[in-house]
């Protein structure tokens, strides 16, 4: 009798504990297509509230006046934002240094007096993700709009972005006793932990394979989509799903999830994403590797580099698209056209055009009115 109360405290005690790892109620779908679709959106409003305290937009300075002498032409060393005036260029600065060093200060970029000296690091890089967020703003509407990012959008106070990756440690070379895993069976965060391969970003956001899961033929016709292939896109969608904090049907139509005809103006704008991100990572970020210093390595020497959560951090817009690129214009980029063409994606023309639509859940007040903000369209 006494082994059997304990074998039944044990099991309510293991119970207890399976459902504590699932979300309790209520939850809140927002219906996003037509009935029977299966187009419904799912959201915990606990879960909702955390990511709006979290991704608050920060205070905006007043604009400085363009008029008079240009940055470049006092300071010296300006090499990037030289043709701002001193009003702008010093309110950027002074932003800059809240949105990435608030504790440094200063001196986390330059040394001492001499502001012009570059034989900090943090300054050289600084210098460089400046170029990289114009060049966003400038040459990369097709995913950011006219929104834009800047240092903020990633930073939020942190020297360096909360959601960063690096290179895998797992070994391709060393297969296990039943062969080579590919990364599977080995419980990580960006997959939800799920026994998918878990390190989709070295072959999506550095590699340049892309993303299939069906094939476009009906017989074999060279490299086919393989189950392998399908495992480690299931494994990048699970982290762009967590770092947007929405499910399949922000972007698919579960009626079939290949076909872009009936998928959300959404997964256009995905889709620049996945491609901006690795030219980001292969051009700005993996650029550095000789400036960063050991610690700022990863444990296989690589330079700390972006994913999709690195912007949005939970929100399927970053800072739930509030506006605070127009008061920085020496981040929006050259005025001139972007030279960029971007390339067509494979869907009809109304995804591209209609990509303002904007069914999401986001701007939820604080009373979770979820239904209000997001009403089907």
């Amino acid at each position: 009798m006494k082994l059997r109360s304990m074998r039944l405290a044990l099991g309510t005690v293991a119970a207890t504990l399976v459902l504590a790892a699932c979300e309790p109620p209520p939850v809140t779908t927002v219906q996003r297509g037509y009935r029977g679709t299966g187009m419904v959106e799912v959201y915990h409003p606990a879960s909702v509230e955390a990511e709006l305290s979290k991704n608050q937009p920060p205070q905006i300075t007043p604009t400085a006046s363009p008029d008079g002498p240009k940055a470049g032409a006092i300071y010296q060393n300006v090499k990037v934002l030289g043709d701002l005036s001193v009003g702008q260029f010093a309110g950027l600065m002074v932003d800059m240094t809240n949105w990435v060093a608030p504790e440094q200060g200063c001196t986390y970029c330059h040394v001492g007096a001499n502001f012009a000296d570059d034989s900090l690091y943090t300054k050289q890089v600084a210098r460089r993700m400046v170029q990289m967020t114009q060049h966003i703003n400038s040459d990369w509407k097709g995913h950011v709009q006219n929104t834009g990012v800047t240092c903020y959008t990633c930073h939020r106070g942190n020297n360096v972005p909360t959601n960063v990756w690096y290179k895998s440690t797992y070994r391709e070379d060393a297969p296990g006793m039943l062969g080579n895993k590919a990364g599977q069976n080995s419980p990580a965060s960006q997959v939800g932990y799920a026994s998918l391969p878990n390190d989709p970003f070295t072959t999506y956001l550095q590699g340049g394979e892309e993303i299939r899961v069906i094939a476009t033929t009906a017989l074999p016709d060279g490299p086919n989509p393989s189950i392998k292939q399908a495992e480690a896109t299931y494994g990048f969608m699970m982290h762009m799903s967590q770092a947007l904090g929405v499910n399949c049907t922000y972007c698919h139509n579960s009626r079939s999830f290949a076909a872009w005809e009936s998928s959300t103006p959404q997964r256009a704008i995905a889709y620049y994403g996945i491609r901006m991100a690795r030219e980001l990572n292969n051009d700005y970020l993996i650029s550095l590797a000789g400036v960063f210093p050991q610690n700022r390595l990863g444990p296989t020497g690589d330079v700390p580099k972006l994913n999709c959560a690195t912007c949005h951090q939970g929100a399927y817009k970053p800072l739930y698209g509030a506006d605070i690129l127009h008061g920085y214009p020496g981040l929006a980029g050259p005025a001139a056209p972007p030279t960029r063409v971007l390339e067509p994606v494979p869907a009809s023309p109304q995804a591209i055009t209609t990509s303002q639509a904007d069914p999401s859940p986001a701007r939820a007040s604080a009373a979770m009115s979820l239904q209000a903000a997001a009403a089907p369209r």
